[in-house]
């Protein structure tokens, strides 16, 4: 019968589109389809920008003369100036027209805060808060759900009197986690979107180009600048056959971490295609889409098809589907012949179910070699917890076919062995699975249903089963598993899979356990199999709502006041960053040489400080808790160099500031990959660095520290990481000739008095070096402000 849904909906598919091409050969002009004035979204006035699009991206197709990726169509289509506009993949810097942004509430804190500062009076696009990150997982979702609103209500007033006077829609805590938000109301095909969290690009199931961004970034679109991105080179994932058995799509992007690492998709929008795109949900695609960013692409993105206009219909975007399958061949699929700097080919036919980790999303294992490796390494194979949901795993289709492995458990007796926490991803999702029974199923099974939100996949997790230190194994169908990410324990081995294998492996709680081949022994003492798991990709009668969680902002915000009691521990307005004084930065100290890796979660932790999010002063605290110093391979403790005395980094980081006293860190590869929180590079920036040199940078996390006015370098030969010592002084001169491609020259004063000169490459465009220079790319957008008066 699935076969026969699928088949139908395929056949209504091309006619839809065929339909669609024969009008536009009938009819007359873009503008026709335009005066449809379907809106982006059910909740926006604002039409789809279809037609201005396609007139972008036929000036672009001349120029370049060549066929075009559908990643090229998206990004060109909405360059600011199509006509001048250089472009180079991996070269040029772009500026583009964003159609939207959207915030969640950790990140929105130090966002709004920003625009607060810009002085404007109103955002220039549609722009949403959405309220997921401040919830943690204690004993359910009610329960947590109204501790959090207690707990959080100084910010929660606080983002939605912003919102109000700003013109920023506001979903309430307990909506459900912003992308899930994003991919039923507001995502469509053809969507240029930037969000303030690094899995954003979980629209891209539904055809849009949507990226990850510090929320500097944010307030640049919302003050209606250009936003500038590198131009991106397009890694091509070639998809054919078709997944069955116990391989889902979170298997794809698994195998595709093993392939690129956590570092190959760098500057590189991810754009997959081929025959086996059809055989993945729409929701599935999300999935895919949402976990690029543990390889650091830009984003990643599947073209239109009918699974996604599915989706639009069942979310009651049927209109949006429509007028998307008339753009369809221009806009929404790639060119024939269209280039990839790089194609990856798999063959879903013969996907195996995959589970990655620990402590890293690309160590990948395929499920008949897991228990092997688990104990040729020495990780624990006893499982003590697994976790469902999350941005990455948490709709409808992921929960009906978990529901139908706990129900053949059932049937046999069997249930979780282990704590089986769910995370459902939005409100709507909770009321579906609510009123269909399926999260009853999975409460007979075990489970604890938690609140619409982040939760454990972000650290927002009172987990009292374990104690800290204690080496213990994890496994969740969450997207990153970074040292002490869940729940701040560092010996935690946590493995991240599908939320089908999560369900499964709960009920022998054995890393061993592969549950392709193996049999499980019933109450009764019979020996049974779980069949292959199925579930409904849509709800049959359509999806439950739930209660109405959001605000629209009014037509006229400029009376409502947004107070920030200087007394506040939890926000904070901002104090600009000082400018460059036109000298050359010498004889900076070095607080910490980092060894290994580096994410944002090292430097700015997640967890319990997530409260601090808009107090910058007090969630400095964390800044580098987690980093090892490669002086004494501990986490937290540096020397100062100034008293001789070890201390914690922050506390050392503050004992410099207040002796004037500026300074520099320097880091191995891929360093601040991770999550997008600006947070790790405004901490540095507010306890006195002035530069970061490693030997390679993540992509949101570079952008963020030029947008602090931090000078974000590399070395030119990697190996000269190994000249640093931590007595060094470091002096970058040549500041005056600071220029596009020009290396910079820095000199290491060793403590013997010796010294060594090295070349340190940038990134740094025209603009971004006035950023350096104004302090910040803030107080360089109110330079051009005072200016323009």
């Amino acid at each position: 019968m699935a076969y026969c849904r699928t088949f139908k909906s395929q056949v209504s598919w091309t006619k839809l589109v065929s339909g669609e091409i024969q009008q536009r050969c009938f009819h007359s002009s873009p503008a026709v389809f335009g005066a449809s004035k379907v809106a982006m979204s059910k909740l926006d006035t604002k039409p789809l920008p279809y037609d201005i699009l396609e007139k972008r991206i036929k000036i672009v197709a001349d120029r370049l003369g060549k066929p075009l990726s559908l990643a090229e169509k998206v990004l060109y289509s909405h360059l600011d100036d199509p006509v001048n506009q250089d472009i180079e993949r991996g070269v040029s810097y772009l500026k583009l027209r964003p159609d939207r942004v959207a915030m969640q509430d950790a990140t929105a804190q130090m966002a709004m805060l920003q625009f607060i500062s810009s002085g404007l009076p109103k955002v220039a696009v549609p722009s949403t808060i959405h309220c997921d990150h401040l919830i943690e997982a204690q004993v359910g979702g009610v329960e947590d759900l109204k501790r959090a609103k207690d707990l959080n209500k100084e910010v929660y007033d606080f983002l939605k009197t912003a919102g109000a006077k700003y013109g920023v829609g506001f979903w309430h805590p307990g909506s459900g986690i912003i992308h899930q938000i994003i991919l039923e109301n507001y995502a469509f095909p053809g969507l240029l979107m930037i969000g303030t969290d690094s899995h954003t690009p979980n629209g891209g199931g539904l055809g849009g180009l949507c990226i990850g961004v510090g929320g500097a970034d944010a307030v640049d679109v919302m003050a209606d600048i250009p936003w500038e991105l590198k131009c991106p080179k397009v890694i091509g994932i070639h998809l054919s056959g078709k997944m069955t058995g116990w391989t889902t799509p979170k298997d794809i992007i698994l195998k595709v971490a093993d392939i690129l690492t956590v570092k190959g998709g760098t500057g590189a929008i991810i754009e997959y295609h081929g025959p086996g795109v059809d055989n993945i949900s729409c929701t599935g695609m999300g999935t895919i889409c949402n976990m690029g960013a543990e390889i650091g692409a830009t984003t990643s993105l599947f073209p239109f098809n009918h699974r996604m206009a599915d989706y639009l219909k069942a979310t009651l975007r049927g209109d949006i589907a429509e007028e998307a399958a008339k753009y369809s061949k221009v806009l929404l699929t790639p060119d024939q012949g269209s280039h990839y700097d790089q194609l990856i080919e798999i063959d879903l036919t013969t996907l195996e179910p995959h589970v990655n980790g620990p402590f890293t999303p690309d160590l990948a294992h395929p499920i008949s070699k897991l228990g092997n490796n688990a104990k040729k390494n020495d990780w624990p194979n006893e499982i003590k917890v697994g976790l469902i949901g999350s941005c990455t795993n948490s709709s409808y289709e992921d929960m009906s076919r978990c529901a139908t492995i706990a129900k053949e458990a059932l049937a046999h007796g069997r249930k979780s062995k282990i704590p089986f926490n769910v995370t459902p991803g939005s409100e709507q999702i909770r009321a579906t699975i609510e009123r269909d029974g399926i999260a009853q199923t999975l409460r007979d099974f075990g489970g604890t249903v938690l609140a619409n939100a982040c939760g454990p996949c972000i650290g927002q997790w009172d987990r009292k089963d374990v104690k800290k230190g204690e080496k213990n194994t994890i496994v969740s169908s969450y997207n990153r598993n970074f040292t002490g990410r869940n729940d701040a324990n560092a010996a935690t081995h946590a493995f991240v899979t599908s939320p089908e294998l999560v369900t499964a492996l709960a009920i022998e709680a054995r890393l061993d356990f592969n549950p392709v081949t193996d049999s499980i022994k019933g109450a009764d003492g019979k020996e049974f199999k779980l069949s292959n798991p199925f579930g409904d990709e849509l709800p049959s009668r359509g999806f439950d709502p739930g209660q109405d969680t959001y605000q629209a902002p009014p037509s006229d915000g400029s009376t409502i006041s947004v107070d920030v009691d200087p007394k506040s521990k939890r926000l904070q307005l901002l104090e600009p960053f000082k400018p460059w004084d036109h000298k050359d930065l010498e004889d900076l100290t070095i607080l910490l040489k980092v060894k290994g890796k580096c994410t944002t979660d090292h430097i700015s932790a997640a967890g319990p400080w997530l409260k601090y999010r808009g107090h910058l002063d007090n969630i400095s605290n964390n800044m580098f808790l987690t980093a090892i110093n490669a002086d004494n391979n501990e986490m937290n403790k540096v020397k100062n160099q100034i008293t001789g005395e070890w201390g914690a980094v922050p506390d050392t980081a503050r004992a410099y500031k207040a002796k004037g006293v500026s300074w520099v860190v320097f880091g191995d590869e891929n360093y601040g990959e991770g999550s997008s929180r600006e947070h790790a590079a405004l901490e540095p920036r507010h306890l006195g660095g002035r530069a970061i040199i490693v030997k390679s940078f993540a992509r949101i996390h570079e952008t963020n520290l030029k947008k602090q006015g931090v000078l974000a370098l590399t070395f030119a030969n990697p190996k000269d990481y190994d000249k640093v010592q931590p007595t060094d002084k470091v002096s970058l001169v040549g500041l005056n000739e600071f220029a596009p491609g020009k290396p910079l020259k820095c000199i290491l004063c060793h403590s013997d008095g010796s010294k060594d000169e090295i070349m340190l490459n940038h990134t740094f465009n025209e603009q971004q070096i006035e950023w350096f220079k104004a302090g910040s790319a803030l107080n360089r957008m109110k330079q051009l402000a005072a200016a323009s008066k």
